[in-house]
C-alpha cells in the first residue's frame, strides 16, 4: 500500500471527511511530508470506493457545490490494520538489525534511537 492511500485510510478512522478535511488531516498525520493535490485526492477517492474500502456517507450543499463526506467500510479498517501489522513488522525488523549493528565494535552508539 501507497504511503498516501495509507494516510487516506488512517484520516478516515475516525469521522466522516469531506475532501478539503481529508488534505487537512493528511499533511498532519504526516507532519507536512505528504502534501496531497486535489487531483490526487480525488482519483484516490474514486479508487478507494471502487475498492469499496472507502464509501459516501452523505453529500451536501455547499455555496452551490456538492460536498462529499466519505467513511471507512470495515473492509477498508481491515485492509488498514493488515498494513499497520505489515509496517509493525518491518519497522522491528529494522530495529533489530540495527541494534545488532550498533552491538558491533567501531559502530556509532544509536542505541538510544532504538528503543
Amino acid at each position: 500500500m501507497q504511503e498516501p492511500t495509507f494516510l487516506v485510510l488512517t484520516a478516515l478512522t475516525g469521522e466522516p471527511l469531506h475532501g478539503y478535511g481529508i488534505l487537512q488531516q493528511v499533511t498532519a498525520l504526516s507532519g507536512g511530508t505528504v502534501v496531497l493535490g486535489a487531483g490526487t485526492l480525488y482519483g484516490a477517492l474514486d479508487r478507494l470506493t471502487e475498492q469499496g474500502l472507502i464509501a459516501v456517507e452523505r453529500e451536501e450543499a455547499v455555496d452551490g457545490r456538492l460536498r462529499r463526506y466519505y467513511r471507512l467500510t470495515d473492509e477498508g479498517a481491515g485492509r488498514l490494520s493488515t498494513e499497520v501489522e505489515r509496517l509493525r513488522r518491518n519497522a522491528n525488523a529494522a530495529a533489530a538489525g540495527l541494534r545488532r549493528r550498533v552491538a558491533l565494535p567501531g559502530t556509532p552508539d544509536l542505541q538510544a534511537g532504538l528503543a
